[in-house]
């Protein structure tokens, strides 16, 4: 288990450096299992629950409606999501309950998520629908926005890249057998949040319970006002131009995964040809899915042996650009699982190598969870966004080539990005 400090000082010392005792096997078993319960209960819904629901709301068959309202209720979720993070990590740099920084915030975060997924089981109108949608979002994201503060607060560098693989490994994992739970029991829209919801609370307790959080007796830093959250909310990139950089770089390649992954149903079936696109789509996203969780955890081990963070961001993001330009030009089944596995590689290597990178931009050691909960925006917002813009893309040019191209340079983009950063090997 990680070190806990002995008194106020010793916390204060530690709050300014970084970790230096390894956390034990077990820390990094409970904190993959809380994130599978975490990748169940967001995932299961986007890739199903919530499409459905609205498309029966809608009460119409023409998929670029549905695609298009799916991303108003996404947007709609994810400008809360740029606040919840941010503030969340804010907050939690302050807390002074005798349960630590971050636990209040996991546990307020897991209740939150989980009561607003049962309500939205509920919802008969796309207003409840985005409302709580909505609130589900916040929820995630103040949950999240903890539990990523935590690596930084207790965890190594040197342990960086594989602990933050078994972070992104149970996403994976999660939705795979999120999606088969739900639809081999046949739990419906409403069992099938009410599952997601029990998951959460059932795989988040046993970390909240067993790991230690030290105290926050008295902060340092000054009281959380509306004119300081505002003004906290910006880092400047040009005192702190590591931070941009690797800001940008995941935004981007997050859009690109999001752009490509997002609406990957709907080109198998109006893209290919593809009479049988629901059944082929599950191989499809298995094969991906293996190559996510073998790279996010091999590549990331190996990231902290070589101590070079950089180099394996910018290959995995041109990984992935490579993938989405082999679907813009040579669209076919073949190439789709070709494809499949190029971006497993690439997004599982990003998703574990990033977030340790991420971890060692930060601009000040304090207020690690206010700067990360920043960075965080950058998996909702590109989520929240892709399917509205993959759905515009797609409908203004009539074919997904233009999707899979913009898909392919804002991989390329991220990879560049990421490719300034100076403080960092």
């Amino acid at each position: 288990m990680a070190h806990i400090p002995a008194n106020e000082s010793e916390f204060a010392a530690l709050t300014r450096t970084e970790p230096t005792t390894a956390v034990t096997g077990r820390w990094i078993a409970l904190f993959a299992t809380a994130w599978l319960g975490v990748w169940m209960a967001q995932l299961t819904p986007i890739q199903l629950l919530l499409p459905a629901q609205i498309q029966t709301e809608l009460r119409t068959s023409y998929w670029v409606d549905n695609v298009l309202w799916f991303g108003v209720v996404s947007g709609i979720a994810g400008v809360c999501a740029i606040v919840a993070y941010p503030l969340t990590g804010a907050l939690s740099d302050r807390t002074t309950s005798r349960l630590g920084r971050r636990r209040p915030w996991v546990a307020g975060g897991a209740l939150l998520f989980a009561l607003a997924l049962v309500a939205l089981g509920e919802q008969t109108t796309l207003t409840g629908i985005a409302i709580f949608w909505a609130l589900t979002l916040t929820g995630f994201c103040v949950l999240t926005a903890a539990l990523t503060a935590m690596i930084s607060d207790q965890v190594p560098v040197a342990q960086r890249g594989y602990v933050s693989g078994w972070m992104s490994a149970p996403q994976a994992i999660g939705i795979i057998l999120g999606l088969a739970l739900v639809t081999v029991l046949g739990l419906g829209t409403l069992g099938g949040y009410a599952f997601a919801a029990v998951a959460l609370v059932v795989l988040v307790a046993p970390f909240l319970v067993a790991i230690r959080d030290p105290r926050h007796a008295t902060s340092a830093l000054p009281p959380l006002t509306p004119r300081r959250v505002i003004g906290e909310l910006w880092i400047s990139p040009r005192a702190h131009p590591d931070f941009g950089w690797t800001l940008l770089s995941r935004v981007l390649v997050n859009l690109g995964n999001a752009l490509g992954t997002g609406l990957l149903l709907y080109f198998l079936e109006f893209g290919l040809g593809d009479r049988n696109a629901e059944n082929d789509l599950i191989p499809l996203v298995f094969v991906y899915m293996v190559f996510v969780i073998a790279a996010s955890l091999a590549l990331g081990r190996i990231s902290d042996r070589l101590e070079r963070r950089k180099l394996f961001v910018f290959l995995a993001s041109i990984m992935q650009a490579v993938a989405a330009l082999l679907l813009a030009f040579l669209p076919s089944m073949p190439m789709a699982y070709v494809g499949a596995a190029l971006l497993g590689i690439g997004y599982g290597c990003f998703l574990a190598v990033d977030q340790a990178l991420a971890t060692q931009v930060l601009p000040d050691p304090e207020t690690r969870g206010k700067d990360l909960g920043i960075m965080n925006i950058a998996w909702a917002i590109p989520q929240a966004f892709g399917p509205l813009l993959g759905g515009i893309v797609v409908f203004w040019l009539g074919g997904f080539t233009g999707l899979f191209l913009l898909a392919g340079v804002a991989a390329l983009g991220g990879a560049f990005a990421v490719a300034r950063v100076r403080s960092v090997a």
